[in-house]
């Protein structure tokens, strides 16, 4: 059996709208760290992260404790946005607010090609994610249609166990009311 974690970057440095990219915040740090110690019990570990700084910076301490390296994946980073959005935080507020089947087919082929990936895995793994990540994956294991279905904590670890036949929802991590980043 395959372990799989989700992990939420920790606190950002500026939010979603304000920065392309943004770092860690010091929160954001100590959060990162409190993961790493939380799954370093696990040993071994793939490590995989979005390309996104805030994500990339969340799974270093995990990777410092391992000696591992870090895998990343575009795939994992934030939902695709508009190229011509120029109000991202209001087009994710009113995407936020439909159910799946309303979205974008560009959105619900990523959201398929994130579920397919998963299958993909063959040994336990850690993949630094984001809020709409974390929320495609758990509505599909769900089978709830709204686009948000939980509301991931920064830094919260949501577990799935992956056999050759079926992916399953162990713990959806610690929820919380943050602001999307």
């Amino acid at each position: 059996m395959t372990e799989i974690f989700l992990v939420r970057h920790g606190e950002a440095a500026a939010k979603w709208g304000e920065s392309p990219d943004p770092g860690l915040s010091p929160l954001g740090h100590e959060q990162a760290a409190a993961a790493s110690q939380a799954l370093t019990e696990y040993g071994a570990l793939h490590l995989i992260s979005s390309p996104l700084l805030r994500a990339k910076e969340t799974a270093m301490p995990l990777a410092n404790a391992l000696g591992a390296g870090v895998e990343i994946v575009d795939l994992y980073r934030e939902i695709p946005s508009p190229l011509d959005c120029d109000d991202r935080q209001g087009w994710l507020s009113q995407m936020m607010k439909q159910s799946w089947q309303e979205q974008s087919e560009v959105i619900r082929d990523w959201r398929e090609a994130l579920w397919d990936s998963l299958f993909e895995l063959e040994t336990s793994t850690v993949i630094f994610t984001h809020f709409m990540v974390i929320n495609a994956v758990v509505s599909r294991l769900t089978n709830v249609d709204a686009t948000v279905c939980c509301v991931p904590d920064n830094c919260s670890i949501t577990r799935l166990h992956k056999d050759d036949m079926a992916l399953n929802l162990v713990e959806v991590g610690r929820q919380h009311q943050t602001h999307v980043n």
